[in-house]
């Protein structure tokens, strides 16, 4: 399921009287994105390829034979995480933007509400703040990536 984008649309019968919201109503279109044809668009392989990020990995002991031997791409299929991959890229990036306030706020609030008397309440702030800090910046940064995959040509 595409994400529906919202667009303004002209009305042409609209007159102004003591009651309406103004010129313009919103309204939404369906947008198909296909995930890979985007990627395959922006050249991300080859720009991976390129970037050296590949003998990194290499370096570090990352293999594709590494990777075989441990089953990672039988066992994604398995838990179906392809198929989750396509509704994430279904999402409003907006939606995982706005997302990120509220859970960044309360990282904050764990800062401030949970008192720092004893090296163990320090720990659970620390924890708390710093999982909810980082949930609210991958929630940014992937509203950010998906938002570029979904954008139009």
């Amino acid at each position: 399921m595409a994400p529906k984008k919202k667009v303004n649309k002209y009305d042409d019968n609209w007159a102004k009287e003591w009651f309406g919201a103004g010129i313009f109503y919103e309204g939404s279109e369906d947008v198909e994105v296909d995930v890979f044809k985007k990627l395959e668009k922006k050249k991300v392989l080859s720009n991976v390829e390129k970037s050296g990020l590949l003998s990194k990995a290499e370096e570090l002991g990352l293999t594709l034979s590494s990777i075989e031997k441990l089953g990672v791409f039988s066992k994604a299929e398995e838990l179906g995480l392809l198929s989750l991959l396509e509704k994430a890229a279904s999402f409003s990036p907006s939606v995982l933007a706005s997302a990120a306030l509220p859970i960044l706020v309360a990282a904050i609030l764990a800062i401030v509400l949970i008192p720092d008397d004893s090296a163990g309440l320090v720990v659970v702030q620390a924890v708390v703040a710093g999982a909810l800090g980082v949930g609210a910046a991958g929630l940014l940064v992937g509203s950010v990536v998906l938002g570029g995959l979904q954008e139009a040509d």
